[in-house]
């Protein structure tokens, strides 16, 4: 059956077509909520919104763009909204920002039998670190645009109708975190291996 016809049986009330739907793109929705929520509590919050919503309106869903571009519009809003409130709540006391030295998380996902060379998955995983901590530092509308455009493959245009923008502004604002990544990279690399790595 394809995505059509799963459209038109999810817009006649069958959950199990809508289910089908969902299943096709929640990891890449998933992935982007992550990245532009920064943690996984706030990211599960963001796609449990979305697809509530997405349920709300699927009679509204007109067909103007595919399913996925319409969840992605909807989990960027969701995103947005959480960013907001976040922006708006009230300081906590220090203690609830520091680590509590609880690693049960991070090690509940290690992998009891991982062969692999520990020096290079050392270094992966602080790339990793590295780049996701680029990534955060950037203001929230590169991010938003960088991350559809390489991390979910959309085109610019795609990315422009997403978030509301002209291609042109969208490529400017995909530019400007491209430059900025490069130059938060370049100063993390600069600082453990010497001025000659830009």
């Amino acid at each position: 059956m394809d995505e059509r016809q799963l459209i038109a049986r999810a817009q006649s009330g069958d959950f199990e077509a809508f289910t089908d739907l969902i299943n096709a793109h929640k990891d890449k929705v998933y992935a982007l909520a992550r990245r532009l929520a920064g943690n996984n509590e706030d990211a599960e919050d963001i796609i449990q919104e979305t697809f509530l919503k997405a349920i709300d309106n699927i009679d509204k869903f007109r067909g103007d763009a595919s399913f996925g571009t319409w969840l992605y519009s909807i989990a960027l809003n969701q995103s947005r909204a959480h960013y907001a409130k976040e922006k708006q709540m009230e300081l906590r006391p220090i203690e609830e920002y520091l680590p509590s030295g609880d690693h049960s998380d991070s090690e509940r996902h290690a992998k009891l039998f991982d062969w692999q060379d520990p020096h290079t998955m050392l270094e992966a995983s602080e790339l990793r670190s590295i780049i996701e901590e680029g990534l955060a530092e950037l203001p929230h509308i590169y991010r938003e645009a960088f991350l559809l455009r390489y991390q979910n493959d959309l085109s610019v245009k795609e990315v422009a109708e997403l978030i509301g923008e002209s291609e042109a502004a969208t490529k400017s604002r995909i530019l400007r975190a491209r430059l900025a990544l490069r130059d938060y990279l370049s100063e993390k690399f600069e600082g453990v291996y010497g001025p000659q790595v830009s």
